[in-house]
């Protein structure tokens, strides 16, 4: 391990924290049926590139959140092939905000690229 691997994963920490956030909302907001926690987390993986690095688990305490929030509904549905399945939709107001943060994560991102810009490893 070299001595920058602590700083590297405490930064990759602390970006994540909202992104995944953003990340659930934008897959939310383009289904078209609710989903439940496992079919976002493979879809995370399939589409978002480790947005999640392999930590299933960290999605089910945001999705709370956001639920507690009001950005999503959920529903409990029986499942035929094992426990019941909580699935999740987006609500309208997580459709604004999702916009909003949409918009904020391109200002931010182009903010930082432009700094970076002028600094090449």
């Amino acid at each position: 391990m070299s001595a920058l691997e602590p700083h590297l994963r405490k930064f990759q920490k602390e970006l994540s924290a909202g992104t995944v956030s953003l990340a659930l909302l934008a897959v939310l907001g383009a289904a078209e049926e609710p989903m439940y926690g496992y079919q976002i987390a493979k879809r995370l993986e399939r589409e978002g590139e480790g947005v999640l690095s392999g930590k299933q688990s960290a999605l089910y305490p945001v999705l709370r959140n956001l639920g507690s929030a009001g950005l999503l509904d959920s529903h409990v549905e029986p499942s035929v092939s094992g426990p019941p399945r909580r699935y999740y939709r987006i609500t309208a107001t997580g459709r604004e905000v999702l916009t909003s943060w949409t918009q904020a994560w391109h200002a931010t991102r182009d903010s930082v690229d432009s700094v970076l810009e002028g600094h090449t490893p």
